[in-house]
């Protein structure tokens, strides 16, 4: 089980330095979730003792508890990392992307609207063209 394990962690150490080394402006996503934890730790053995080669970005949607907001933060801070915060809710203020309603509409729809169909140009992206890990 732990051989494994290691091999798979070896797998996803790879991955993200081809993605870096290949990619021009990567990011790896951050929800502060147990997976985006993992991740930022494979991260950290990627990369170590240098810093990631990618800010780590957060999509707030406007629906976490303030005790994860201040996990992350506090996380982040630990790790000495770059933060991105795109904001769903600022997006749809500067008319950028617009709020689904009706029976369709559900919280994931707020991310889906920010990430595929109109991201935002300027403040969630590092640099236009991002290209993403996703946790």
């Amino acid at each position: 089980m732990i051989s494994h394990l290691r091999q798979l962690e070896s797998e996803a150490i790879y991955i993200m330095r081809e993605v870096a080394a290949e990619r021009s402006n990567p990011v790896l996503l951050f929800s502060s979730g147990k997976d985006s934890i993992v991740l930022a730790h494979i991260a950290l053995k990627a990369f170590r003792p240098a810093k990631f080669p990618f800010p780590l970005m957060h999509v707030d949607t406007g629906h976490n508890f303030p005790e994860v907001i201040e996990f992350r933060d506090r996380f982040i801070e630990q790790l000495g990392e770059r933060l991105v915060i795109a904001s769903v809710q600022k997006s749809i203020d500067d008319g950028r992307v617009k709020e689904e309603t009706g029976p369709r509409r559900d919280r994931r729809a707020r991310l889906r609207c920010l990430l595929r169909r109109r991201p935002p140009r300027r403040g969630a992206r590092p640099r236009q063209g991002a290209h993403l890990l996703l946790p």
